[in-house]
């Protein structure tokens, strides 16, 4: 056999071999996430939480499960807190809806309510807390006020939230925004609007081009 084409034939058998060594090495990943999500969730499930079809619990912190319910197909990766800050009372106060993106090493310190709307996307690292320290009094250390405000968080549809940004009590964001990268949001961000900056404030609007599809193509 001539050199080139056993050249050639080497060069497809190491070509075959990685991509079955790719395929093995994913296989094995799914395999292994999934062996291990099912009864983590089934093991939340039974406490409480509520956690639609196709949606899998990777390693996770809960204070009270029951205060948290999740939609279908959402993604989360590792390492997110929800913490419902308060006494044992009837929930959810923290809730997702469905096809939710949220990151690792997310924080949501809720004790009033939480809602974010289907199809949001949440990086990683993203903090949202509903509520303050007391802070009025002098003579007492603040971390014994317990008379801090609160006011609830709302996300709408579509949003996209940008790795470590904060959300802070009160505010709402309207379908279809994005909040930047770092961005600590204090206010209410409208819908389709960019936000960013700490405090954040808004950028610009996102922008509106449609596909043109031309009776030719049909």
């Amino acid at each position: 056999m001539a050199p080139f084409a056993t050249d050639q034939i080497h060069t497809k058998h190491r070509k075959m071999h990685s991509l079955y060594a790719r395929i093995v090495f994913r296989l094995r990943a799914i395999g292994r996430e999934y062996l291990s999500a099912l009864p983590r969730t089934m093991y939340w499930r039974a406490l409480g939480l509520h956690a639609g079809s196709r949606t899998l619990l990777p390693t996770i912190h809960i204070t009270w499960p029951h205060q948290v319910s999740l939609g279908s197909r959402c993604i989360l990766e590792p390492n997110s807190s929800f913490k419902f800050d308060g006494i044992y009372c009837p929930g959810p106060s923290i809730r997702f809806g469905d096809d939710v993106f949220i990151g690792t090493g997310c924080e949501f310190n809720i004790r009033l309510g939480l809602v974010v709307g289907s199809h949001a996307l949440i990086a990683s690292g993203c903090r949202f807390i509903d509520h303050d320290h007391g802070f009025q009094r002098r003579n007492a250390p603040m971390s014994t006020q317990a008379d801090g405000s609160e006011r609830a968080i709302e996300i709408g549809e579509d949003v996209w939230i940008g790795a470590n940004a904060v959300i802070l009590k009160g505010v709402t964001i309207g379908r279809g925004a994005i909040v930047a990268a770092g961005s600590v949001l204090t206010k209410e961000g409208g819908g389709f609007e960019i936000w960013g900056g700490n405090p954040a404030r808004k950028l610009r609007d996102r922008p509106n081009t449609e596909e043109v599809i031309h009776p030719q193509a049909l």
